[in-house]
């Protein structure tokens, strides 16, 4: 049986059989419905049904409900992918980065002694995500549903001194874009489940920060029907959620845009690898698909004061065209079909042996 590759993030789980160059053929929400316990109240969920809450299984990339994520495992393995209970296979993982020590030790735990499962793998997202660009060195810059991750990755391992994370992610760019569309609708109550197909839909991203400031003033408008046939006027709204990345105090942080921030991390590594690092970044998460993103960040990585100016990576002509949105879990197909085969993963032995911290031991 061919191992599986789950890559799991606030909004979206991946999953499937290890397919380096297929996108994931799993793809489902970590938002999960729960029944309430006789006794238990709901809070105000805000979903309508007394006897039910929703759980947030993942939150700013980290689990945050293991009950949930137990659940979800079961049904992707047992009904999506089709394994059998006493037949369980192999499985990768992708971790965010600065993933805490003892995440990592609950999630081996739970597959081995929950799931049984034959053998275990994980590995950071931002070394996967250049795997499936055929690099193992260069930077990611992933901006995920719950967090910005930006991470320097030399010969196949995160410099994590050099690695910094935001604790905001396209969630907040969804809400900034619900603040902004309500001011210029003001009688209009938009869901925000609406506002972040609006977001998919017509955010772009501007050249530069003086088109940015034009476009604030003179961008025409266009109506959007949303699904309860109100209609909103959406201008100058789209431009915010591409330049809060590059101007965060938009966001209300006083912190530099993500070029700045990954030209400051890699002066943190030896001089030897900073052309390494900076010639091959690349660009993760859904966001990073936003009409005139690339541009922008080339343009920005062509005003930087570092000598060695950052320039994107060009993805394998092969590879599908959601690459930027699934390339961890593409990273770990890549991965899975060395570490499994060669034996360099946990076995189920090495685990009964030493437990849970065997992870730090095979896993880096």
């Amino acid at each position: 049986m061919e191992a599986v590759v789950v890559d799991y993030g606030s909004k979206l789980l991946k999953a499937g059989i290890a397919s380096p160059d297929q996108d994931p053929p799993y793809i489902i929400p970590t938002k999960m419905k729960r029944v309430l316990e006789e006794g238990e109240e709901a809070g105000g969920d805000g979903t309508g049904n007394d006897e039910e809450v929703m759980v947030d299984t993942v939150v700013r990339g980290f689990v945050s409900d293991w009950d949930a994520m137990e659940d979800l495992l079961h049904h992707v393995l047992y009904t999506n992918i089709g394994w059998e209970i006493g037949d369980e296979g192999q499985i990768l993982f992708t971790e965010p980065l600065f993933t805490p020590k003892y995440l990592r030790e609950q999630l081996v735990q739970l597959m081995f002694e929950t799931f049984n499962v034959s053998g275990f793998y994980a590995s950071e997202q931002a070394v996967l995500s250049l795997y499936a660009v055929g690099r193992i060195s260069g930077c990611t810059i992933d901006i995920g549903h719950g967090k910005i991750d930006v991470a320097p990755v030399c010969e196949g391992a995160v410099h994590h001194i050099a690695s910094k994370r935001f604790g905001i992610g396209g969630v907040d760019l969804t809400n900034l874009l619900a603040q902004e569309l309500q001011k210029s609708n003001p009688s209009v109550n938009i869901d925000i489940s609406d506002v972040e197909k609006i977001k998919e839909l017509y955010a772009k991203c501007a050249s530069d920060q003086i088109e940015f400031e034009k476009m604030q003033n003179s961008c025409p408008p266009e109506e959007h029907t949303l699904p309860d046939g109100q209609v909103i006027s959406i201008g100058k709204e789209r431009y915010i959620v591409g330049e809060a990345l590059f101007q965060p105090h938009i966001l209300g942080l006083e912190e530099y845009g993500i070029v700045e921030q990954l030209v400051s991390g890699v002066s943190n590594v030896a001089s030897e690898y900073h052309r390494q690092l900076l010639e091959n970044t690349m660009l993760c998460g859904g966001t990073a698909a936003m009409t005139g993103f690339e541009k922008r960040f080339q343009s920005e990585a062509n005003l930087s004061a570092s000598a060695i100016r950052p320039a994107l990576v060009k993805p394998p002509e092969y590879m599908p065209e959601n690459l930027a949105r699934n390339s961890a879990w593409m990273g770990g197909a890549i991965l899975a079909k060395v570490v499994f085969p060669q034996n360099q993963h946990v076995t189920k032995g090495e685990y009964d042996e030493t437990g849970p911290a065997i992870v730090h031991k095979k896993c880096f």
